[in-house]
C-alpha cells in the first residue's frame, strides 16, 4: 500500500517520529557548583550597583557605603569568575579529557600508513641496487 508521497505504509511505520539527540557533555559537579556561585554572586552585584545608581542620584546618604560594597562586590564576582575558570582547569588536568575520534580519523590513519608504507617500499626498491653495486 503506498500513500500520495510514494513512501509504503510499513517505511512510514518504521520511521520515529522523535530524533535522539547527541549526548550533551556533561559539566563536572565541582564546575556546577563554583558556575552556580559565580552567578548569584553576579546577581547580587548587579542589583547591588542599582541599587548604588538610585541612590546616588536620590542624594541619600546611603550612596557612599552602598557605592563602596559594590566596588567590592565587583572584586568579589571577578574572583568567583576566576574560580569557575580555574576549577575547571583543575578538573581537566587532574582527570584528563576523555577524546574520541571522529568518524574521519580512521580512514585518514589508514591513508596515512598506506602512504608510508608506499614510501618505505619504495626507498627499499630504490636502495637495493645501490647496496648491490657496492
Amino acid at each position: 500500500m503506498r500513500s500520495r508521497s510514494g513512501v509504503s505504509a510499513v517505511a512510514a511505520v518504521e520511521r520515529s517520529v522523535w530524533q535522539e539527540a547527541p549526548p550533551r557533555r556533561v559539566v563536572p559537579d565541582s564546575v556546577r557548583a563554583a558556575s552556580v556561585r559565580a552567578v548569584l554572586v553576579c546577581a547580587v552585584t548587579l542589583v547591588q550597583a542599582m541599587v548604588a545608581f538610585l541612590f546616588t542620584v536620590a542624594g541619600s546618604w546611603w550612596a557612599f557605603p552602598v557605592v563602596l560594597s559594590t566596588v567590592v562586590s565587583v572584586v568579589v564576582t571577578t574572583w568567583a569568575v576566576l574560580d569557575v575558570w580555574i576549577t575547571r582547569q583543575v578538573w581537566v588536568q587532574r582527570h584528563g579529557v576523555r577524546s574520541q575520534p571522529s568518524s574521519v580519523a580512521e580512514p585518514v590513519r589508514a591513508v596515512r600508513s598506506h602512504r608510508a608504507a608506499g614510501r618505505r617500499g619504495a626507498a627499499d626498491d630504490t636502495a637495493a641496487p645501490h647496496r648491490a653495486a657496492a
